[in-house]
């Protein structure tokens, strides 16, 4: 009978010596390849020029997110603070740059809102069109001690659409979203300011004829502009048709964007781009943004607040996918469309609260 088990047959003491020094020699082989690779993209990596400009794109890029002192290991300690010092330096020159105002809000406006979707190399997104200007609000969160959900606040409100606002304060990147920075305006009112009245702060809004208004202003002059809509963020990076950012390695990284810009004939722009998504969407810089907006002929273009606070909403539902793997972000403003935007009344919701001593890494909503 025949069996169906192989025979074992112990291989000589001298084989198995030389099949365990192959594997040796093979291992050590492997080790100086990979430490070979190793050194020579180190060197690569911080002693050549296109080696330099990756590290100072993915340090650019950690310095929008929450993991900013991750930084540190790419350029060290004393380049980050030099490199966040420049940005703020920059973008406060950027903002200076004063706007011929040539923008005609003198015709009849097309009260269509309109989506285009977007694509580039690294990225995918939407560019909403408001033709007209002045159906545009700021509207704040809708609940006291707590920022709200951009989709929430259009179900509420009413509104045909929307798009993150400004900046806030968020300690450790997780905070409930309801104290802004800066300045919040809505409907010609100055609802909020952690400064002075004569205190220059970057905003992004419209005035009262429907003018985009971006820069470096005291609140004081808003009002004497007649600003209607603002918010705080920055920068500014396209002024009188010109784009500011010199190029990729200027653009503040790659990450998810929210922008705002103005067309000659009126026309807002909100672009809204996903990131942080491989196989998806990256991100995009700065200066992919400039060039999508200088294409579609912008005049005027300002950064909003980006990362996993940008959502676009249209006719309630959520057209982007938003980075953030907790869902959309608790924020304290936002800029929202209507159809009468006369009617739409936008009540002070930090009236009567000490915001300077207000606890912003309390989530009362954490247990919903």
């Amino acid at each position: 009978m025949e069996s169906n088990h192989e025979i074992y047959v112990p291989q000589p003491r001298n084989i198995r010596k030389r099949v365990r020094k192959r594997r040796g020699r093979g291992l050590l082989y492997s080790f100086i390849v990979l430490l070979g690779l190793s050194s020579g993209f180190a060197v690569w990596f911080f002693g050549m020029e296109s080696g330099s400009t990756l590290r100072y794109m993915m340090a650019d890029t950690l310095i929008t997110t929450q993991h900013r002192s991750w930084a540190r290991y790419l350029i060290g300690d004393e380049e980050l603070n030099r490199r966040v010092a420049d940005y703020d330096k920059r973008f406060n020159e950027m903002a200076e740059i004063k706007d011929q105002n040539n923008i005609d809000l003198t015709h009849s406006r097309d009260k269509e809102v309109e989506v285009e979707q977007i694509e580039g190399k690294n990225f995918k997104g939407h560019i909403l069109y408001v033709h007209d200007p002045k159906m545009i609000r700021v509207v704040t969160t809708g609940i006291v001690g707590q920022g709200e959900q951009i989709l929430s606040m259009v179900q509420r409100t009413g509104a045909i659409a929307g798009v993150n606002g400004g900046a806030f304060d968020d300690p450790n990147w997780d905070g409930n979203g309801f104290k802004p920075a800066g300045v919040v305006m809505s409907g010609g009112k100055l609802l909020y300011s952690d400064g002075g009245m004569e205190d220059p702060v970057n905003v992004v809004g419209i005035d009262r004829n429907g003018l985009m208004v971006a820069g470096r202003y005291k609140p004081s002059e808003l009002i004497k502009m007649g600003v209607n809509e603002a918010v705080t963020f920055q920068p500014k990076f396209i002024v009188n048709g010109k784009g500011l950012i010199r190029n990729a390695a200027d653009g503040w990284g790659i990450a998810p964007r929210t922008s705002m810009a103005q067309k000659q004939d009126g026309t807002i722009m909100f672009v809204v781009i996903d990131g942080r998504q491989p196989g998806y969407s990256i991100g995009a810089t700065l200066y992919d943004v400039q060039n999508l907006l200088l294409e579609r002929g912008a005049v005027t273009a300002a950064n909003l607040d980006g990362g996993s606070s940008s959502v676009l909403v249209k006719d309630n539902q959520v057209v982007n996918k938003p980075s953030s793997s907790y869902g959309m972000r608790y924020l304290p403003t936002a800029f929202l469309v209507f159809s009468q935007p006369e009617k739409v009344a936008v009540k002070n919701i930090w009236e009567n609260i000490d915001m300077e001593h207000f606890n912003s890494s309390y989530k009362p909503f954490a247990s919903q």
